[in-house]
């Protein structure tokens, strides 16, 4: 069983950056891929990023791409979201992620693990 917690939200002016952080137990976290999504009110989950396990390649969604980096360090098991250049429409729960497999994915079927969210809130 893998547990993930989130930590690193809150509020933050139009423009402003946050970094978001997940810690994850178990012991093949480098061998796993890792995603972030996040779920607005009324909306349905979406992709925000992702890093595969072993060779580390990333995958971020359009809207994020050039503002939102994800990485991970294996040696501590975590994985991060930096967030610069953050809009009002970026408000949401983020989520982090864990897939069973090296390979990344896009939707939410691919991951078995989930954390319990932590929230960012965008004011313009």
């Amino acid at each position: 069983q893998v547990q993930l917690v989130e930590s690193g939200g809150g509020l933050v002016q139009a423009g402003g950056s946050l970094r978001l952080s997940c810690a994850a137990s178990g012991r093949t976290f480098s061998r796993v891929a890792m995603g972030w999504f996040r779920q607005a009110p009324g909306k349905e989950r979406e992709f925000v990023a992702a890093i595969s396990g072993g060779d580390g390649q990333t995958l971020h969604a359009d809207s994020v791409k050039g503002r939102f980096t994800i990485s991970r360090d294996n040696a501590k098991n975590t994985v991060s979201l930096q967030m610069n250049s953050l809009k009002p429409e970026d408000t949401a729960a983020y989520y982090c992620a864990a897939a069973r497999i090296p390979r990344t994915s896009l939707t939410t079927a691919g991951y078995a693990y989930w954390g319990q969210g932590t929230q960012v809130t965008v004011s313009s």
